[in-house]
């Protein structure tokens, strides 16, 4: 396959040291250039990767024709009127979650979208070990599932991180909880009826620090999801059935060098003693997302997960929200 050549939007630093390393890995990606407002940040980001190009302005970036395709890590207000106009430029568009800020702004994408592929960059669902749990659930070994638990934490009290600065997006529900509503659907391959969440706000920044939800997916099918940017960190996924369980170890960071893990356990003994783990050897889902989106663009597989997947999750995410306002269940609107 002829590698798709793609451009960096900005230095951001999931770019910089996770995604882009990622995708330089691949025969499918050839990332040929970089922008920032600040050029010197775009050379340094050049130099340091073996990008050949450096641009000192998004548009600048967006206005070469040798590039098919963006990734877009800016910060969250950014990222639907910087993919608006990566794609009014004719270029395909990967763009960091959460794909906008409001289910309504995401919207906007809708006609871009109808020109050049767009996608939401949630790395994990291209990662083995949740395409076999997801396979593991579908065989029935665990039995009909019925709940799902999910934790996910770090701690960042940096008053000049865009994750505490509400004005633009911050907050943990927006950063990460996206992931732990992405994973129930795709692990019980539905989507929520209605949600119920609590807020805790950071004094000073205003943003939300520490999140919990229920969710209801029908058919007896719930989600417990807590995530923090105030908490020691922790990430950890738990999908409980009718007859077992399936646990995975590190569902969100996983470690592109080295092996992740997945437990199956019947329950026939406490302490994990009845568990037997699943061993992935390293691979790096950047390089697989990278990959995938290069792959659709060229026509030789299809785009698993469009707009229409990233303006579902920002409708769940909204719903959270506004619980978080009302403290009752709100429904989740489909379609």
């Amino acid at each position: 396959m002829q590698p798709v050549r793609w451009g960096i939007l900005s230095t951001a630093k999931i770019g910089r040291t996770k995604v882009v390393p990622g995708m330089m890995k691949s025969p499918l990606c050839d990332v040929v250039a970089v922008a920032s407002r600040d050029e010197e940040s775009a050379r340094a980001m050049a130099k340091e990767l073996g990008i050949a190009k450096a641009y000192g302005s998004y548009e600048a970036l967006l206005a070469d024709p040798d590039i098919e395709a963006i990734y877009n890590p800016l910060p969250n207000h950014l990222h639907v009127p910087m993919t608006l106009a990566a794609a009014a430029a004719g270029k395909h568009v990967l763009c960091e979650k959460p794909i906008a800020i409001t289910a309504d702004e995401a919207e906007q994408l809708r006609q871009a979208a109808s020109q050049v592929l767009i996608a939401e960059a949630f790395m994990v669902r291209h990662h083995p070990q949740w395409q076999r749990a997801r396979a593991i659930i579908r065989s029935g070994e665990i039995g009909e599932p019925r709940a799902m638990q999910i934790v996910f934490s770090y701690f960042n009290v940096d008053p000049g991180n865009i994750r505490n600065k509400a004005d633009i997006g911050g907050g943990g529900l927006l950063d990460i909880g996206c992931y732990a509503v992405a994973a129930g659907r795709y692990f019980f391959e539905a989507e929520p009826l209605r949600v119920v969440t609590l807020i805790d706000r950071d004094p000073a920044f205003g943003v939300d620090r520490t999140t919990s939800a229920l969710m209801d997916f029908g058919a007896g099918r719930q989600l417990a999801f807590t995530v923090s940017t105030q908490a020691v960190p922790y990430q950890r996924v738990q999908i409980l059935g009718a007859k077992g369980r399936v646990e995975i170890e590190i569902p969100f960071n996983a470690p592109p060098g080295t092996p992740t893990r997945i437990f199956v356990d019947d329950g026939s003994a406490h302490g994990n003693r009845s568990a037997r783990a699943i061993e992935f050897p390293a691979v790096d889902q950047y390089q697989l997302q990278g990959e995938a989106f290069s792959r659709a663009i060229r026509g030789t597989a299809p785009l698993d997960y469009g707009l229409e997947d990233a303006v579902m999750n920002m409708r769940i995410l909204d719903a959270l929200r506004h619980s978080g306002k009302t403290a009752a269940w709100e429904p989740v609107l489909a379609g």
